[in-house]
């Protein structure tokens, strides 16, 4: 069956991605995306192929948001540093009414989707760039000198990594704005001491 003339692939992907954050790839039915999207189960198909398929569009959708909000923040900035401290201070922000949750999809996926499968190698390939974005981060830092020489940008971009979403997990439970901000701020001013001491 051919999608309705109406059809908007942005916004359906927009609607289908908030549906999986909250409920998860595996509890999403046919049905739920039928409602969300106002498309019957052909239109569905003819536009996605196939459940995993849309899943999986939702999903490069999400990570360029993040990849993007990354970006704006530390991609150019003058001090990598203080730009990845206040990324962290930002996570305690109350969050914007078109976010269902402040809960990564990607890490909720991760843990949804079964180990050695292919949609897991996909969600892990997502991680992986978020990964590598904070490295080129802390590498320019070195290279600046913000850094002792010693620094493993590596290592580092995984703690930050696990901050991040460490915080988004924290914010689902804590639903105290001003328990939140302290939380960010220790964690940015962890990072700010790198300034000084070399990494343990």
């Amino acid at each position: 069956m051919a999608r309705p003339a109406s059809y908007d692939r942005d916004a359906a992907l927009d609607a289908a991605m908030s549906l999986f954050w909250v409920k998860g790839y595996h509890a999403t039915s046919m049905k739920d995306l039928e409602a969300v999207l106002g498309m019957r189960p052909g239109s569905i198909y003819a536009a996605f192929q196939s459940k995993e398929a849309l899943f999986r569009a939702t999903l490069d959708r999400y990570a360029a948001r993040m990849a993007d909000e990354l970006n704006t923040t530390i991609g150019t900035a003058g001090s990598p540093l203080a730009a990845l401290q206040a990324h962290l201070r930002g996570l305690a922000a109350p969050q914007s009414c078109d976010r269902p949750s402040t809960a990564c999809m990607l890490v909720k996926s991760l843990l949804e989707v079964p180990s050695g499968s292919e949609l897991r190698e996909f969600v892990l390939a997502h991680l992986d760039r978020v990964e590598d974005t904070l490295t080129e981060a802390f590498r320019r830092a070195r290279d600046l000198g913000e850094l002792p020489a010693d620094s493993a940008p590596d290592r580092l971009a995984r703690r930050v990594q696990t901050y991040i979403f460490g915080l988004k997990v924290q914010a689902q439970r804590d639903t105290d704005p001003v328990r939140m901000q302290a939380l960010c701020q220790d964690l940015a001013d962890e990072i700010g001491q790198l300034r000084s001491s070399p990494v343990q």
